[in-house]
């Protein structure tokens, strides 16, 4: 029995994703002509309450052509130092963008008006302008930490009055919304632009959807070309994202819940320093100082166990619905006996 806790990227279609896939109705999709991949684009943003929306490869494209509609060279982006876009999107921002970032330190890749509006970048011909703010919810780096509706609310609030675009990283975003019950339209209503992936948590192989405004995602689909993200017949792939909506939402929270109770077993071993609070499906720990970090990996390993350092001494796991109840049942037992 192999457990692989590397990521929830791991994950692969079930029997019924792979039929839903079989049977989906395809077009060319730069014409506008694949009916699956226009379903679930419309469907994405009606959740919301948003306009249209655009289907991709990946959650970094999503994040880059959000980040280069939303700019020009020479701008400012506002985001915590632990944001994805930031620490693994390749130095999308600079390379793609042209633009700079003013960074919010922050534990668990959260933070304040305060914070921000200490980075917004005066009206000063010396200084770059600050064009966008950007939020991860979940925050990957910061350990699947959740924004609660309020501390979104007063950031976009805080955005619009500074004339500032405002875009959320939703990688895990159901992960949080199965904690918080957020209303999806109010949500919705805070952005300029959102992205959902869909490969993660919610199990489908390949893809995320960008969503905003109908003229936001018309400028969105010219990037898309240029980054070279134009697909043609990729309703197969759309079709798994729609079944994934559909059907996998609500049971994140097993994922969320199970990540804290392996939590709960790890904070009483002498090896860990530390078992960072556990929010939605991510858990971070510590080991301490004197535990060869690597050869815990690799012991781990030998168990059947897969995690991912995070970092000297941090340990990652994240939960995911390939994840059963046999392995979760032996992934106790193994960490208990360590």
């Amino acid at each position: 029995m192999f457990i692989d806790l590397i990521s929830d990227t791991v994950t692969k279609p079930t029997a019924k994703m792979l039929q839903a896939m079989f049977n989906a109705k395809v077009g060319d999709d730069i014409f506008g002509e694949d009916p699956t991949i226009n379903e679930l684009e419309q469907k994405t943003a009606e959740l919301f309450g948003m306009e249209a929306g655009i289907f991709c490869p990946s959650g970094t494209m999503t994040n880059q052509i959000a980040i280069k509609v939303h700019t020009k060279p020479g701008d400012d982006i506002i985001c915590a130092e632990k944001a994805h876009i930031y620490q693994y999107e390749g130095g999308g921002i600079a390379f793609n963008a042209g633009c700079s970032v003013s960074l919010i330190p922050s534990d668990d890749g959260k933070f304040g008006v305060k914070e921000f509006l200490q980075r917004v970048q005066p009206d000063d011909i010396h200084k770059p302008q600050s064009t966008l703010l950007e939020i991860e919810n979940t925050t990957n780096k910061g350990g699947g930490a959740i924004w609660k509706f309020e501390e979104m609310k007063a950031l976009s609030v805080a955005a619009r009055e500074n004339g500032i675009a405002f875009h959320m990283d939703g990688a895990r975003f159901f992960n949080a919304h199965v904690e918080e019950k957020y209303d999806l339209k109010a949500v919705g209503g805070l952005f300029d632009s959102i992205s959902i992936c869909l490969s993660k948590g919610l199990g489908a192989p390949v893809g995320s959807v960008l969503i905003g405004s109908k003229v936001f995602i018309k400028q969105a689909r010219r990037i898309r070309k240029v980054f070279g993200g134009g697909m043609r017949q990729a309703g197969y792939l759309a079709a798994a994202g729609i079944y994934a909506l559909n059907n996998n939402i609500e049971r994140l929270k097993t994922d969320n819940d199970r990540a804290k109770e392996l939590a709960s077993i790890l904070s009483n071993k002498p090896f860990v320093k530390k078992a960072y609070p556990v929010h939605t499906n991510i858990l971070i720990f510590q080991l301490r100082e004197e535990v060869d970090d690597k050869a815990f990996i690799q012991s781990l390993s030998d168990k059947g166990v897969r995690g991912i350092l995070m970092g000297k001494n941090l340990i990652r796991f994240v939960l995911h619905l390939d994840v059963s109840e046999d392995h979760f049942i032996e992934l106790k037992r193994i960490l208990k006996d360590l």
